[in-house]
C-alpha cells in the first residue's frame, strides 16, 4: 500500500480523527506523525480534511524547505509537515487566495453566547440563531467574515475562506481564545454596539427618549445611546458596570471612557 507521511504540529495534532481516539483535549498536544494510505489522487487540502482537520486551521504546509499550496498532489513516500496558523493570526497567508482585510466575525448557534460578548467589546459579529449552515456560509462569503464555530464540518465548506474551530467550551474562555488568536488586544469600545442586532449605537438626547425610561433611570442617568435598527436604548447603568468588571476578570485590555 502506498503511504504518505503527514506530520501534524500542535495544535493541529489533537484534531486529527483517529479510529478509537477519545481525547477531548485541544491544546498542547505533541506533534503527530500520521501514515496516510494513498488510495486515490487527491490534493493535500482534501487529504487534510479527510483526516478531520478543516482547511481553515492550516497556516503552513511544507515538504522539506518547500512551501506547498492546498492544490498540491502528494506522492508516495513523501513527508509533509502541516502547521497551524501563527498567533496572533494576521491573515497574511499564501495558502489562501483572498486576503483578510478586517477581523469581522460570524458565529453559529453552537457558540451563540460568544457573539454577545464580542459585541460587548464593540467587535463586529454577525449572529442569528435562526441561520442554518448555508446562511452562515453566505454571510461569511458576501461580507468577508471569519466563521467562528465548534462544528468542524461547517469549516470544511469550500466557500468558507477564513474560520476558526473554537477549542474552548465556556463563553468567557471562548472570548479569551478569540482575542488571543486574532490579536484583538484593544483598546475596545465597550458597549458601542447593540448586543442584540450588532448595529453600532448612536448617541441620543435624553429628552427624545425620556418617555421610554423608568423613573429611576430618568432621575439618575443623563447619557444614552440607541440602536438605529431595533430601537433599543442603552445607558451606563449597573449592567454596564457588571460588563466592565466581567471584562476585567478576563484580563482583556479595554479602553476607558468610550462607548455610552
Amino acid at each position: 500500500m502506498e503511504i504518505l507521511h503527514l506530520v501534524f504540529h500542535p495544535d493541529l495534532s489533537s484534531l486529527v480523527r483517529i479510529k478509537n481516539k477519545r481525547s477531548k483535549s485541544f491544546s498542547d498536544a505533541p506533534s503527530l506523525d500520521f501514515p496516510y494510505p494513498l488510495t486515490r489522487r487527491a490534493s493535500i487540502k482534501d487529504i487534510v480534511e479527510c483526516v478531520g482537520i478543516p482547511h481553515t486551521e492550516v497556516g503552513l504546509i511544507k515538504k522539506g524547505d518547500q512551501h506547498l499550496r492546498f492544490d498540491y498532489i502528494p506522492c508516495q513516500g513523501e513527508r509533509l509537515h502541516i502547521y497551524p496558523h501563527r498567533i496572533p493570526f494576521s491573515g497574511d497567508n499564501y495558502l489562501f487566495d483572498e486576503p483578510l482585510y478586517e477581523k469581522r466575525f460570524v458565529v453559529d448557534v453552537n457558540i451563540g453566547r460568544l457573539a454577545k460578548l464580542l459585541r460587548m467589546l464593540g467587535i463586529d459579529c454577525a449572529y442569528n440563531w435562526r441561520w442554518n449552515d448555508d446562511k452562515i456560509v453566505e454571510v461569511a462569503r458576501k461580507e468577508r467574515r471569519i466563521v467562528l464555530t465548534r462544528d468542524m464540518e461547517l469549516l470544511k465548506r469550500k466557500d468558507i475562506i477564513w474560520g476558526r474551530f473554537i477549542r474552548s467550551i465556556y463563553p468567557g474562555d471562548q472570548l479569551q481564545e478569540v482575542c488571543s488568536f486574532f490579536g484583538l488586544n484593544g483598546p475596545f469600545n465597550i458597549l458601542s454596539r447593540c448586543l442584540v442586532c450588532n448595529e453600532p449605537l448612536v448617541s441620543v438626547e435624553k429628552d427624545k427618549i425620556i418617555h421610554r425610561l423608568e423613573p429611576k433611570t430618568k432621575k439618575y442617568y443623563f447619557q444614552f445611546a440607541i440602536c438605529p435598527r431595533c430601537n433599543r436604548i442603552y445607558w451606563p447603568g449597573s449592567h454596564f458596570e457588571k460588563m466592565r468588571r466581567y471584562i476585567s476578570s478576563l484580563k482583556i485590555q479595554r479602553k476607558e471612557g468610550e462607548g455610552i
